[in-house]
């Protein structure tokens, strides 16, 4: 028979049993790809937020520049790539990037690419090694996961010439005050200041049925632009960018 307190031990027991569980639960943000017979550690989404955020390493965007120029984690540094490789093997200069830290090989590296089937981030990182640098690191969750995980991204004027030229079904966001948006803005674009992100989902402006669309944000500047595209990914789209320019220079380059 068993003993009268066995039941309530149990019913502790399983009472106490999530909080176990939620002490040890995996947390996405933290996680990396974890590869094997790899040769340089990877950094998870938060550390390189936390990176990104003081500053403490370069990072740089292993991709080719075209594709840098269309979107990429704000505070990337992008170099040319390296001197007659296939686009197959594509590898950036390490010359460039020796240049871009003034030669320091004990500078701090953090390199990514296209996410954990891109191998550009991993053949840069060992080209690295061999030419002397001692703190390469990689995201290699890359920048699919980054947005994924609700990370905006940033598109140069190139990109944006390019995107304009050749995605039809992007949209572009003005995200100044409707004043200055009545005064003139780009051909096609909506109005999307701060507030009314949320609003737009029910209006029209935000493309509800297809949450894959590219979206584009402008605005004053680069910091009015990244708040709205910050606050449109937190509401489930993914492959928002923002310019980094004015909206004078936007409206130039496009004229």
């Amino acid at each position: 028979m068993r003993p009268a307190w066995a039941g309530g031990l149990l019913l502790a027991m399983l009472f106490a049993a999530p909080a176990v569980q939620s002490q040890t639960a995996p947390d996405i943000f933290k996680a990396t790809l974890t590869q094997p017979n790899q040769k340089t550690p990877e950094v998870s989404t938060e550390e390189l937020r936390r990176i990104l955020a003081e500053k403490s390493a370069a990072v740089f965007d292993a991709r080719p520049p075209l594709e840098y120029a269309i979107s990429h984690i704000p505070g990337a540094i992008n170099v040319s790539p390296k001197p007659d490789v296939p686009m197959s093997v594509y590898v950036s200069d390490v010359a460039e990037i020796d240049r871009v830290l003034g030669g320091d090989k004990q500078a701090t590296i953090v390199l990514y690419c296209n996410g954990p089937f891109c191998g550009k981030s991993k053949r840069l990182s060992e080209e690295l090694l061999e030419q002397g640098f001692t703190n390469v690191r990689r995201y290699q969750l890359g920048a699919p996961v980054w947005r994924a995980l609700g990370g905006a991204m940033q598109i140069e004027i190139e990109g944006v010439r390019y995107v304009r030229a050749g995605d039809h079904t992007a949209v572009f966001f003005d995200a100044r005050d409707a004043e200055a948006f009545k005064a003139g803005t780009i051909e096609g674009a909506r109005h999307l200041p701060k507030p009314d992100v949320v609003k737009a989902k029910d209006d029209g402006r935000l493309p509800m049925e297809d949450h894959n669309t590219r979206i584009v944000v402008f605005g004053g500047n680069a910091e009015q632009a990244r708040a709205v595209a910050e606050e449109v990914t937190k509401n489930a789209f993914h492959n928002v960018a923002f310019y980094v320019g004015t909206f004078e220079s936007l409206q130039a380059a496009l004229n």
